[in-house]
């Protein structure tokens, strides 16, 4: 009779899968309507002018424009750290066409 010896157990190879949350437009970028701006779970940022939030608490654009992050001191004296982040967009005039782009983005050159 052949016989076998019976293998060892592992405890590894239990782990959930990334959910990609985080920032996925960044303050300053042009979207358009129903672009996500933020995944999250629960509201680490909260919508403002603009933005909507979703179901599972994502940030998007209801309309075109800007991202712009905006951070508002909420607590008193007592509690001077208390702080939330709103998240609006705003918009830029009407391009003419022919004419130069009227908003630049913040550009950082390293020598």
């Amino acid at each position: 009779m052949a016989h076998k010896k019976a293998g060892g157990s592992t405890r590894n190879g239990r782990d959930s899968e990334s959910k990609r949350l985080g920032v996925k437009r960044f303050g300053g970028e042009l979207v358009s309507a129903g672009s996500i701006i933020v995944r999250q779970r629960g509201t680490r940022f909260h919508p403002g002018t603009n933005v909507g939030i979703g179901r599972d608490h994502t940030i998007f654009a209801k309309a075109d424009g800007h991202v712009k992050f905006q951070v508002k001191a909420l607590g008193s004296s007592s509690s001077p750290g208390v702080c939330k982040t709103d998240i609006r967009m705003f918009f830029p005039r009407q391009v003419v066409p022919g004419e130069e782009y009227p908003y630049q983005p913040p550009f950082h050159q390293f020598d």
